[in-house]
């Protein structure tokens, strides 16, 4: 199997309204089919938003279909440590420590976001 990813929040944004190139849509569609992994961070700041009942229906299904990285104690000790040596928002920090958690890299649009961080896989959907 390959590389796996966290799907980081802007990119389910862009996913689910289509605002992605063709290659970057084929990509994302072979990752949401096999089940899509998410930090809790992206669940909260994605539904955190006010939007109408299609959109939150839309939204919340991706969500149920998806797998949620829960905080415990490894991926909340790892952000710590990340913040330490990076400068970079506790969302961002909480996200690239879930994924480092579970060895996965991490699909993003805000590559800039994470790519001080050693050993993190990132891919921008954009630039496939």
């Amino acid at each position: 199997m390959g590389q796996e990813f966290i799907i980081d929040s802007n990119v389910v944004i862009d996913y689910l309204a289509g605002n992605l190139p063709a290659r970057g849509m084929n990509f994302l569609n072979r990752i949401v089919n096999k089940t899509p992994f998410v930090s809790v961070i992206t669940k909260i700041e994605v539904l955190g938003f006010k939007s109408n009942v299609e959109t939150s229906k839309l939204l919340s299904g991706f969500f149920l279909d998806s797998i949620i990285i829960a905080l415990n104690a490894n991926i909340v000790d790892k952000t710590i440590e990340i913040r330490k040596q990076h400068k970079i928002k506790t969302p961002d920090a909480i996200i690239a420590a879930s994924a480092m958690n579970i060895g996965f890299g991490i699909l993003t649009r805000n590559t800039k976001d994470f790519n001080t961080i050693s050993g993190l896989k990132l891919i921008n959907p954009f630039d496939l």
